[in-house]
């Protein structure tokens, strides 16, 4: 028997170090020799503190959901000592059943792992698919399978991830890096903290299997420092596969040579676009450069350079050892495989859920998020963060891929779902957006600096009840000056809440 504790930050937040410091306690008055365990955000965040007491000979564990300190003692006489589930603290089957709705790849480990021992993550698999990889594959058939597979970059723009890496081993150079923007700074977003907490070997496989592929020596994942759990766990992560011999020299014998180091970065929403990330790992000011050059031919210290984000490494190990035509039968025609969504606002059950492409999303906020809070009227979801837009209660019906949310205007993104009932005001929500990337911009550019400054006036003169004739034409027209105007992402989708 053992006893896990889920503690990813929504997890401690809500008091999980308290309730595994009192099973301690507990378990050491009564002279009860049962491991207390930890492991990362299991997805269920509505339901923290979470408990999962494992038995021998039982496939399930049980689990306890928003486990207080004071429960402890219950649950370790009823359950520990007399075998008999606390009922009136267990999962309900109507909660059960949310985990069983999704299809999890990329938290296939979150949850269920802990994700500070190497031998885990291995009894599921871990480095299997780079042993395959290096001793049996070339870097063109690795990226044949990734092509195959239809996998998209996850950070925002769902680029596919084949093109960029085959981009990358075309450029010969001394020297090629690839990188993970772990940067996650939109708003309401927690998929890559999420990974980084609960399973952060999944990512450094993925970026040993990409660096194979295109050449890379080097890796570097760029994480803002205000994630400081995951980068304990990324620190102890990489470590433990120095340690053992996936990371370093000559991995598998292969003679393939890889290393990863982590940056901090200082918070900069910027520094999401891949060119102002690169200038920020450099030591410079996190400002974007004009492209081309693309940063595969020329991007950190001038040498080619790949970057993806979290979620997209994440996938790869599975692919390789799934196939990548079982990765493409999931999900739509063009949007393949599986998404990770970060459900916030006012929906009943928030939390992290990761579904097939192609779900509507009226099945993601009723079936899986359990609907409006307080059932109130819903009426619009907020996609892709600052950069996105909102979806109204008209297209909730909509499939969620890359294609059909781009047509409503808004972006799939990096993956977070910001849901919106009848009581928000939709030009309060359209002015928190833009004051947040009016104070994000770099102010390289003019009309990313002062077009979003002048936007954010008119809507706050409207949102104090001053708003005069003109203005919705006027907003309309910056908007899309600073779309055409502005050189990086970040200024040209910056006016798309307010459109």
């Amino acid at each position: 028997m053992k006893i896990v504790v889920g503690q990813g930050s929504c997890g401690i937040a809500t008091g999980a170090k308290k309730v595994a410091n009192r099973f301690e306690e507990i378990l050491g008055e009564k002279n009860i020799d049962i491991n207390v365990d930890i492991t990362g955000c299991i997805g269920t965040c509505f339901l923290e503190p979470i408990v999962d007491i494992y038995e021998d000979g039982k496939d399930e564990p049980t689990r306890y959901v928003k486990v207080k300190p004071d429960d402890v003692a219950e649950i370790v006489e009823s359950h520990i000592e007399g075998g008999k589930v606390v009922e009136n603290k267990e999962i309900s089957e109507e909660n059960k059943k949310l985990m069983k709705k999704q299809k999890r790849i990329v938290l296939r480990n979150c949850g269920s792992i802990n994700p500070e021992e190497i031998d885990e993550y291995i009894s599921r698999d871990g480095y299997k698919a780079t042993e395959k990889v290096l001793t049996t594959m070339t870097d063109e058939e690795v990226i044949d399978v990734i092509k195959v597979s239809g996998l998209r970059g996850r950070g925002g723009a769902g680029f596919p991830t084949w093109f960029k890496w085959n981009a990358a081993r075309q450029n010969k150079a001394d020297q090629k890096y690839i990188v993970c923007n772990a940067d996650e700074g939109d708003p309401g977003a927690f998929m890559d903290r999420a990974v980084l907490e609960g399973d952060p070997h999944s990512l450094l496989e993925g970026m040993i299997i990409g660096g194979y592929a295109m050449g890379a020596t080097e890796g570097v994942i760029y994480v803002r420092a205000e994630y400081p759990l995951a980068i304990k766990r990324l620190e102890i992560a990489i470590a433990q596969a120095k340690e053992r011999g996936y990371l370093g020299k000559n991995i598998f014998g292969s003679g393939f040579d890889f290393d990863i180091r982590i940056k901090e970065g200082a918070g900069a929403f910027v520094c999401g676009e891949e060119t102002a990330l690169i200038a920020s790992l450099e030591g410079e000011r996190g400002m974007p450069r004009l492209k081309p050059p693309f940063p595969a031919q020329k991007g950190y210290w001038q040498k080619p350079t790949n970057i993806n984000n979290v979620e997209t490494y994440a996938n790869v190990a599975w692919i390789m050892l799934n196939g990548g035509e079982t990765f493409g039968s999931m999900g739509t025609k063009t949007s393949n495989g599986t998404k990770v969504f970060a459900l916030a606002g006012k929906i009943k059950k928030g939390g992290l859920v990761e579904v097939p492409m192609g779900i509507s999303l009226r099945e993601v906020i009723y079936d899986i998020g359990g609907g409006i809070k307080e059932d109130k009227e819903f009426k619009a979801v907020q996609m892709g963060g600052p950069s996105g837009g909102c979806i109204p209660a008209s297209l909730i019906d909509t499939p969620v891929d890359y294609e059909n949310i781009n047509k409503t205007g808004a972006i799939v993104g990096s993956g977070g779902m910001i849901v919106m009932d009848e009581t928000t005001c939709m030009v309060d929500m359209a002015r928190y957006f833009l004051d947040f990337t009016r104070k994000e911009s770099c102010g390289k550019c003019n009309y990313c600096r002062i077009g979003t400054k002048r936007m954010l006036e008119i809507l706050e003169r409207i949102t104090n009840g001053e708003g005069k004739d003109g203005d919705i034409e006027l907003l309309e027209e910056l908007a899309y000056k600073v779309k055409d105007g502005a050189m990086c992402g970040l200024g040209q989708t910056a006016p798309n809440p307010v459109i």
